[in-house]
């Protein structure tokens, strides 16, 4: 799609950003010399698009040829083998986002895309002088602690996250999940789910049966666009069955990255007798994406996403991740939230900061640049559909950025508070009275700042990986504790 603002528009508008509502544009696919034959029925097909995704950086070659300098193959070939945590995984329709108006310079619009910067992270990209923080962990939200059964977190009081299964259409390379989600890379060994598929579905219902205060499941993974349509029907339909839960949200990046999947003839009917049986009980079905650039919201996009409400969602939201060379100023971020609403008719929802896993630090963004892009989008969307930036905080939960009990902007450490017990601190009566830590990344730092963390932590690759198995080890000790 094209650019939504320009500069002579700000100017004479007189704004410091400036609204023009733009038509969304397919880029086309046949200017990538591997696709240069495909035809648009061959584009739409969910099964040509799964058996084409590019998987390495050979097919990636096949796709782009000379497109791209080989120092673009050699610098992901670097990065899969020292840094990556999650594998190569895009679907075609991701990868024709990727400089989607072409560029003189293919190579140097490669590396500065936005879509390409968290979909195929380079080696170059990671910072080499802070490439994890000290207190990176394998699970940076602690999610596998708080298991009641396997794969299900129940981390707030009346919500429960359902991980059904641990893959997706498409591996994004900041995923917060990564340590259980997708394939091994060399540097991540990943936690493999130990019961069966089936068993762990119904042990999932069978606790949610037996715990009324939960009323909110967010079915998740991975991402359910892969996970057979019948099985995850199934799964919905035992979920409408229980009478507590009265709120269910499919997460799935894939109607970004895959929309083809959702505009199936077979996932269609099967989200509107989802949705039926939702609508006769009054529970409410909702989708979640993930979209992180404007210029991935297409017309397939917005097509997937009017299917959705055919069916009969109640509402399809946006979940993005706020990172550098991404999203991180207030144009891009606005000029993601008209295009979601305008083009898709989806709201935007959240923002969150990238989460400490090891090798984000290129991503991440403080507290307080994040502050400021909250207020900078204040005021041109609708209140309904402005999104918030929050901080997942370990051992806490979404907090809004301007929720922070203390900030040590020198050292970058933020301090927070909650208002719950998460399902590990049931008996825990300090729970509600101590403070938990977030961290800055430390290159944003004042020079004082970076010094104290050499000295009190190092800067070492090894001290992070240590940290990060350490992490995991932790997580696959843990015993599965029953919340009441």
């Amino acid at each position: 799609m094209t650019e939504l603002i320009s500069p002579e528009l700000t100017v004479a508008d007189g704004q410091p950003y400036a609204y023009a509502r733009t038509e969304l544009v397919e880029p086309d696919w046949t200017r990538m010399p591997g696709f240069k034959d495909v035809t648009a029925e061959e584009w739409r097909s969910v099964q040509w698009q799964r058996s084409h995704c590019v998987k390495n950086v050979k097919q990636l070659r096949d796709v782009m040829g000379d497109l791209l300098e080989e120092r673009v193959y050699e610098d992901l070939t670097r990065d899969q083998a020292e840094r990556a945590t999650m594998s190569m995984l895009l679907p075609p329709q991701m990868l024709n986002t990727i400089v989607p108006n072409g560029a003189p310079d293919y190579t140097e619009a490669f590396y500065a895309d936005p879509v390409r910067r968290y979909m195929l992270p380079m080696f170059t990209d990671r910072r080499s002088d802070w490439p994890s923080h000290p207190h990176a962990t394998r699970d940076s939200l602690h999610e596998h602690e708080m298991w009641a059964t396997e794969g299900l977190t129940h981390r707030y009081p009346t919500k429960v996250l359902a991980e059904v299964l641990p893959t997706c259409p498409q591996y994004c390379g900041h995923c917060t999940r990564m340590d259980l989600v997708g394939n091994s890379t060399p540097v991540i060994d990943k936690l493999k789910f130990t019961i069966k598929p089936q068993q762990r579905l119904d042990d999932m219902l069978d606790y949610l049966r037996r715990n009324p205060g939960v009323r909110d499941v967010v079915v998740s993974g991975g991402d359910v666009a892969n996970m057979p349509w019948p099985r995850l029907e199934a799964f919905l339909t035992s979920l409408l069955e229980i009478e507590n839960i009265r709120d269910i949200r499919l997460a799935t990046k894939a109607l970004m990255g895959m929309p083809q999947h959702w505009l199936s003839d077979d996932v269609r009917a099967g989200v509107e007798r989802v949705a039926t049986i939702a609508r006769q009980r009054g529970v409410m079905v909702a989708m979640h994406t993930h979209v992180n650039a404007a210029q991935s919201v297409t017309p397939l996009v917005a097509e997937a996403t009017k299917a959705m409400f055919e069916a009969g969602l109640r509402d399809v939201r946006n979940q993005g991740v706020l990172m550098r060379g991404v999203n991180d100023s207030v144009p891009q971020l606005l000029d993601l939230c008209f295009a979601l609403l305008d083009g898709a008719t989806i709201t935007p929802y959240y923002f969150y900061m990238c989460d400490m896993i090891p090798f984000s630090e290129h991503w991440r963004v403080s507290v307080k640049d994040a502050q400021h892009l909250q207020h900078g989008i204040l005021g041109y969307l609708p209140g309904f559909a402005t999104p918030r930036i929050v901080c997942d905080v370990p051992y806490v939960g979404k907090r809004w950025v301007h929720q922070l009990s203390e900030y040590d902007e020198v050292r970058g450490i933020s301090y927070w508070k909650k208002n719950y017990r998460t399902g590990i601190e049931q008996q825990d009566p300090e729970a509600l009275n101590r403070t938990y830590e977030y961290y800055d990344p430390i290159d944003t730092l004042p020079t004082e700042g970076q010094d104290w963390w050499r000295t009190h932590a190092g800067d070492s690759i090894e001290a992070a990986s240590a940290q990060a198995a350490a992490s995991r080890a932790a997580a696959e000790s843990q015993k599965l504790l029953p919340i009441i």
